[in-house]
């Protein structure tokens, strides 16, 4: 399971499938340093919730 997964399972209501908002919520929630890696990992959770949405 990834990083995303885990958020995602864990705090279902927080994420939405806005990218710049999601970004926010995953550094409030995780220590992930390298904004890259923030930024990888609020992308996978934005795609997931698009799809769920459709």
């Amino acid at each position: 399971m990834s990083i995303g997964d885990s958020l995602i399972e864990q705090h279902p209501s927080t994420f939405t499938d806005d990218f710049e908002e999601n970004k926010v919520h995953v550094e409030q929630l995780t220590n992930v340093e390298a904004k890259r890696v923030r930024n990888r990992i609020a992308g996978y959770i934005t795609r997931k919730k698009k799809e769920r949405n459709i």
